[in-house]
């Protein structure tokens, strides 16, 4: 994560999807994901914010379906 050495297990992430009936058909219109986080000391926080701010511009998955569901997150980051 922008050069921060973040050791395995120390990233995570839930994701919730809402489906609603459109045309009567259920289709997937909200995905929100919440990322866990935890940092070495010493990790640059700022670097961390960046990187979680242009996360979804950057991800080819959000990218492809950004015209028709909803993208959401949110990040629990430990430093420490």
């Amino acid at each position: 994560m922008r050069g921060i050495a973040v050791p395995d297990g120390d990233i995570s992430c839930t994701a919730e999807g809402t489906n609603e009936v459109v045309d009567r058909i259920i289709v997937l219109t909200r995905i929100h994901v919440r990322y866990t986080i935890r940092l070495p000391a010493g990790a640059d926080r700022n670097a961390v914010d960046r990187a979680l701010a242009s996360h979804v511009a950057k991800c080819p998955t959000a990218r492809s379906i950004e015209d028709s569901v909803e993208i959401t997150w949110a990040a629990d980051v430990v430093e420490g």
